[in-house]
């Protein structure tokens, strides 16, 4: 943090799992900068995963409308050539370690509303180029301090569902058996 809003960061990454795990002596490379003011930030973060050579990038903007209302917006891009190349050992289905969207780009966008101290009202989102999309909704209540309990909806709609459905060669990420799913957690969260 240079102390005037901005901030950098840079990583070497191992990463994880079967696909995500460095497979040589070659490092993840992950690098970030972001710019904080009163309004909101701007951040930007680039990654490069060495076992399939190929980068993603992501682009995000914080707007604090009000002290109740802040809104996001967040676009992400990768290459995928070698993602989709089957003749490896573990094909990666055109998702990586670092775009773990389908396609080449994806977006999010959403907000979070403050009724009050206690009490949030939260609206993401997402699709990406393979024309999945998804939309979380959710009210936070804070019981005291550091004890929050979430209830939220999700919908998901698997845009390659039907290729899938006929036995193309589609990944399946989400596990989704139709086209559109709804689903909901509560969730208790404990901070210290």
């Amino acid at each position: 943090d240079a102390g005037n809003g901005f901030s950098a960061v840079v990583s070497l990454e191992e990463g994880s799992g079967v696909v995500g795990t460095i497979d040589s002596y070659v490092p993840h490379v992950v690098g970030g900068v972001k710019w904080t003011q009163g309004w909101g930030a701007i951040t930007g973060v680039v990654a490069y995963d060495s076992n399939y050579e190929e980068v993603a990038g992501k682009v995000r903007l914080d707007v604090n409308v009000t002290n109740e209302l802040s809104l996001f917006g967040m676009f992400g891009y990768g290459s995928d050539d070698n993602l989709n190349d089957p003749t490896y050992a573990i094909p990666a289905g055109g998702r990586g370690f670092y775009k773990i969207w389908g396609g080449n780009w994806a977006f999010w966008a959403g907000g979070t509303y403050k009724f009050n101290e206690k009490t949030s009202f939260n609206l993401q989102v997402s699709g990406d180029e393979d024309k999945n999309y998804g939309v979380a909704a959710n009210v936070a209540y804070d019981i005291v301090p550091g004890f929050t309990v979430t209830a939220e909806v999700d919908w998901d709609h698997f845009g390659k569902y039907d290729d899938w459905v006929s036995g193309a060669d589609v990944v399946n990420f989400t596990g989704a058996d139709k086209k559109n799913s709804v689903g909901g957690l509560l969730r208790f969260q404990r901070s210290f």
